[in-house]
């Protein structure tokens, strides 16, 4: 079940639960992660927990750069390229 949050100190906080995790195929095994997608008008940031998808949408690129660093070091983290339509 997918989550918006809108605070990014909710965010941080979700993200350095111990259920914050994503599964690595190739090793079969769950690693505590963030995805960050980039999109052309905003920064998706999202951390799956055991209940819910979590989803923090920054608009401001300076805004996502510091979270991207303020994020704890222990969690990978994954960026996801934008897909071209055609």
């Amino acid at each position: 079940m997918p989550r918006e949050i809108k605070e990014i100190k909710d965010f941080l906080l979700k993200a350095r639960r111990k259920d914050a995790k994503c599964k690595i195929s190739f090793i079969q095994t769950y690693l505590p992660s963030v995805k960050i997608k980039k999109n052309a008008d905003n920064v998706k940031f999202k951390v799956r927990c055991s209940r819910f998808l979590y989803t923090l949408v920054i608009t401001d690129k300076e805004k996502a750069e510091k979270l991207k660093q303020s994020l704890p070091p222990g969690l990978q983290v994954k960026e996801v390229k934008r897909s071209e339509r055609v």
